[in-house]
């Protein structure tokens, strides 16, 4: 099981300081207004006048508002990454795996709860945004098994991958439904999610 090769949506990347502020403010338009009008009723005009731009920057990236929310996804995935990756450097590594399951877990609920446009988005799995051949669980599975192969001692081989493919799948099929429960996320369904992965993850990784 090879890992899925990075996914990308814009048209053009930045080059220029300027062009890199201007995609941040259109991707945090688009997060902005996923949260006040959903999906179908996102439009690019939309999202440029929020983002004090012409539409044609918007194209420049983007040919459409699909490519744009895809590109949302992307970004979502790498700041999730920055942040598992900071808390592990001031986690206590004598947790093990335990610990860095827990940072895991607690930042993507974390961002679920605060990030804009993030419960509708996440990484890209959801409807109508995510587009199941595009495998995002796998990536964010690849880049876990990046981020903690050094962190447990182990080889980030296809074994490991799998685990972590096995831990994600399961996790985002449970903490979906406790938002689903609850706007919060159910904590009684996160607390079992939690159980069921230490579980699954201990007859591996212990």
């Amino acid at each position: 099981m090879k890992p899925v090769p990075p996914a990308t949506s814009l048209r053009r990347a930045p080059v220029q300081r300027r062009s890199a502020e201007r995609l941040t403010r259109i991707l945090d338009a688009c997060a902005d207004l996923l949260d006040e009008v959903g999906y179908d009723a996102l439009s690019t005009r939309a999202v440029a006048q929020r983002a004090s731009v012409p539409i044609g920057s918007v194209y420049r990236f983007f040919g459409n508002k699909r490519q744009m929310v895809d590109a949302l996804a992307q970004r979502n995935l790498e700041r999730y990454t920055v942040r598992v990756t900071e808390r592990l450097r001031q986690a206590d590594e004598d947790g093990g795996w335990r610990t860095a399951m827990d940072v895991v877990l607690d930042e993507y609920l974390e961002m679920r709860r605060t990030a804009p446009g993030f419960s509708l988005v996440d990484f890209g799995n959801q409807i109508p945004v995510g587009a199941r051949h595009a495998e995002p669980n796998h990536r964010v599975a690849d880049r876990l098994t990046e981020l903690l192969s050094g962190y447990l001692d182990r080889e980030p081989d296809d074994d490991l991958r799998r685990v972590f493919l096995i831990a994600v799948e399961t996790a985002d099929t449970l903490v979906h439904l406790a938002f689903r429960v609850a706007p919060e996320g159910d904590r009684r369904i996160i607390d079992e999610a939690r159980e069921m992965l230490r579980a699954y993850l201990a007859r591996v990784l212990d």
